[in-house]
C-alpha cells in the first residue's frame, strides 16, 4: 500500500496531484501521478535535496519519475535535477545557455542566497540539460490517462518561465516564482519586468477562475490573488494594461 501525501508532508492538491515546501527558501516542487509513471515539478536546490524528494516521489509514485518540469533556471528550482537520472527534462524556450552555459551564474546566486560552497559548486559541476524545451503549449500524457500541459506563459520573472496545467476538478496550476506568496515576487537582472504582467494574464487563462495556483514560494492562492498580483506588478514596474 502507498503512503499518503500527509505521511510524507505533503499536501494534497487534487487527485494524483500533491506539493512540498521545501525549508530554507520555501520553494514548491509538485508531483503529478500516473498510472506507472510521473512528473515532478521543479528539483529543489542541491543534489542532496533532490535525492530526498526522488525517493519521496518514488514512495508516493510507486515508480521512478519519468519527467520533470523546470519551472525556471534558478539554483533553488533546479540543482536537484541531477538526482533523477533516466527522467526527460523539460524547460521554457527562452534566453539561450541559461541551463547549458549559466553553471558559473548559478553557483555565485546560490552561494550569495546561503547554500554552501562545496554544495552549490557540486550541483552546478552536475547541471542537467533541458532534453526538450517548450516553446508554445506541449501536451504530457502520463500512463493511466492523466493529461498534463506545460506553457511557456514567460517572459517574465525570467527569460523562460515555464507553467504546467492540470485539468481536473480543481484544475492546478503550478505557477513557478512568478507567483510569490509567501514575499514580494523577486525581480533579479535577469527578470522581464515589462513583461510580467502579461504573463500572469497568461496564466489566469490558462486555469480560469477556479483554478488553485501554486506559487514557487508559498502557499497556494486562487485566481483574484493572481489577478491582484498582476495589477501590483504592473503598477510596481510602471506598465501600462
Amino acid at each position: 500500500m502507498r503512503v499518503t501525501w500527509e505521511e510524507l508532508g505533503w499536501e494534497r492538491l487534487a487527485d494524483g496531484v500533491g506539493r512540498c515546501r521545501l525549508p530554507g527558501w520555501d520553494c514548491t516542487v509538485g508531483l503529478v501521478l500516473g498510472e506507472g509513471s510521473a512528473l515532478l515539478v521543479d528539483a529543489g536546490s542541491s543534489l542532496a535535496e533532490g535525492a530526498r524528494l526522488r525517493l519521496q516521489a518514488q514512495e508516493l509514485a510507486g515508480c521512478r519519475v519519468s519527467f520533470l518540469a523546470l519551472t525556471h533556471p534558478h539554483f533553488d528550482h533546479v540543482f536537484g535535477a541531477a538526482a533523477f537520472a533516466g527522467a526527460h527534462v523539460f524547460a521554457a524556450h527562452g534566453r539561450a545557455g541559461a541551463f547549458e552555459d549559466g553553471r558559473r551564474e548559478l553557483r555565485a546566486d546560490a552561494v550569495r542566497n546561503g547554500l554552501d560552497a562545496a554544495k552549490a559548486e557540486e550541483a552546478a559541476d552536475a547541471l542537467v540539460r533541458p532534453h526538450e524545451h517548450v516553446f508554445g503549449s506541449l501536451s504530457l500524457e502520463l500512463t493511466g490517462g492523466r493529461r498534463t500541459v506545460l506553457t511557456n506563459v514567460g517572459p517574465g520573472h525570467t527569460a523562460q518561465d515555464l507553467a504546467v496545467v492540470v485539468p481536473g476538478d480543481p484544475t492546478v496550476v503550478f505557477c513557478g516564482d512568478l507567483v510569490e506568496e509567501s514575499g514580494e515576487p523577486q525581480a533579479g537582472p535577469d527578470a522581464v519586468p515589462s513583461q510580467w504582467p502579461a504573463a500572469l494574464d497568461r496564466l489566469l487563462e490558462l486555469g480560469g477562475e477556479d483554478a488553485l495556483y501554486v506559487p514557487g514560494h508559498g502557499a497556494v492562492v486562487d485566481a483574484a490573488f493572481v489577478r491582484a498580483q498582476r495589477d501590483t506588478l504592473a503598477e510596481r514596474f510602471g506598465v501600462s494594461r
